[in-house]
């Protein structure tokens, strides 16, 4: 059978243009070049405008306000922002619903955001520290450059009552001067930092030290190492996107608290409720970096209890709480069993409608463990009538975390793990970017 010559100019256009929609910018580029009727095709500019939604999220208005057409719109971002084409929309995005969401629900917050940086700043603080940044954290900076240290920060706070963070999305010049190259941090560049603890995420600008680029953590002192520079690491980011990106997911879907407007890092799991009569009780939890470690294994958590009495409940009903009672079990499967009076010096009086709440901690030698209970109340109306509500099983667990380098390779000036290791009252010692910190507190015992 004799092959049939297609003719590109003999075909109808629509189907062709049908054809080119599903390519990509880079793709199109290249099409153009083969021939005069796809260069024709290529360049039809509502091809341009998908491309323009995609990759930099223009709208009609900014291109009607720039009398451009959508291929001038897209070349036009691509010179000033083309290396950040793989990251821009992700990024800009979650800038944007972050923004949303603190405009109605922390407003001071927006205030201490600053305008992006150019290019030449950032080229200008990578020849400072000697490492190149990131691309997808060049370009949030393009976005927003951080934000000033303000209280509250942008990045979550954690409140107890002798303990308070808040963690400031850093700007770029501040991040620089933090920047480590001493042993146990080298190469680690700070993205976030604590005005109260001295707290810092830091993001590895290159493999060293058993740590991968690009990966973001909170330092951890080794106190079972003679060597100061020995650090652990629990791991919160394999990214600067995929960190970023999975926080504000977690702040505009509601899975953190927002309290006297800052956004308080607890993390609820929707399973952990329970109704018992007219009594609801909800738990979310918090793990505590800057109080825990991994050499000796001492893991400091949080917990956030609502009781709530239901609305619809007979006033009759209302009641007070007595007394509590915990299992708490790590996950090696050892049990401790703790009761007393109240929850922190408190005995709330439940009637219709209300809620209280209230936070303690509690501290596992495992990375992992949970905790489960009861409260007993009476009725107001006969201190005789007395019943149990039960508290819902919740999970607390730390990030990954990884052993200092120099421990794993053995290291003569760490000891060895199997040694005796200090009572969780001794102080530990920290490293930070600004100040020293106190030490972990020891076991908040007993739990309320």
């Amino acid at each position: 059978m004799a092959a049939v010559a297609v003719v590109l100019d003999l075909l109808p256009a629509d189907p062709l243009l049908l054809v080119l929609s599903f390519l990509n910018y880079t793709d199109l580029n290249s099409c153009s070049c083969v021939c005069r009727r796809l260069h024709q095709l290529c360049n039809h500019d509502p091809m341009w405008k998908v491309q323009c939604h995609k990759y930099w999220l223009v709208s009609e208005e900014e291109k009607a306000e720039k009398k451009l057409s959508w291929k001038e719109m897209f070349c036009e971002y691509f010179s000033d922002l083309g290396r950040y084409i793989e990251h821009y929309a992700e990024v800009r995005t979650a800038w944007e619903e972050l923004k949303a969401f603190l405009e109605v629900q922390c407003p001071r917050m927006i205030a201490s955001l600053k305008v992006g940086v150019t290019e030449q700043q950032l080229n200008t603080t990578e020849e400072k520290i000697g490492f190149k940044l990131p691309n997808d954290y060049r370009c949030s900076l393009r976005i927003h450059n951080g934000q000033r240290l303000v209280v509250p920060g942008l990045m979550g706070s954690m409140a107890l009552s002798s303990h308070y963070r808040s963690e400031d999305l850093l700007d770029v010049d501040t991040a620089a001067g933090g920047f480590q190259q001493r042993r146990g941090l080298k190469h680690c560049f700070p993205l976030t930092f604590c005005i109260h603890t001295g707290l810092s995420q830091y993001m590895a600008l290159d493999d060293v030290e058993g740590r991968h680029r690009c990966e973001i953590f909170y330092h951890c002192a080794d106190q079972m190492a003679c060597d100061p520079s020995v650090v652990d690491m629990f791991i919160t980011g394999a990214s600067f996107t995929e960190w970023f990106t999975s926080y504000v997911h977690s702040v505009v879907s509601g899975g953190f608290p927002i309290i006297r407007e800052q956004i308080f890092r607890y993390v609820h799991d929707k399973t952990c409720v329970t109704r018992t009569g007219d009594i609801i009780i909800s738990v979310s939890t918090s793990f505590l970096p800057e109080l825990s470690s991994v050499h000796p294994p001492h893991y400091f958590f949080s917990y956030r209890i609502r009781i709530e009495m239901a609305k619809e409940a007979m006033p009759e009903n209302a009641c007070q709480l007595d007394s509590r009672y915990w299992k708490i079990t790590n996950a090696n499967g050892n049990v401790e069993e703790v009761q007393g009076p109240g929850v922190v010096g408190e005995f709330p009086v439940m009637r219709p409608g209300n809620v209280h709440e209230y936070t303690s901690c509690t501290t596992f030698t495992t990375p992992s463990g949970y905790m489960e209970g009861y409260y007993t109340f009476h009725r107001l109306s006969s201190k005789k009538d007395i019943f149990s509500v039960p508290i819902p099983r919740f999970h607390m667990r730390c990030p990954p975390s990884r052993g200092s380098a120099a421990r794993q390779e053995n290291d003569p000036n760490v000891t060895k793990q199997n040694e005796e290791p200090r009572g969780d009252g001794d102080s530990h010692r920290r490293t930070t970017m600004f100040v020293n910190v106190p030490g972990p507190m020891g076991r908040c015992l007993p739990p309320t």
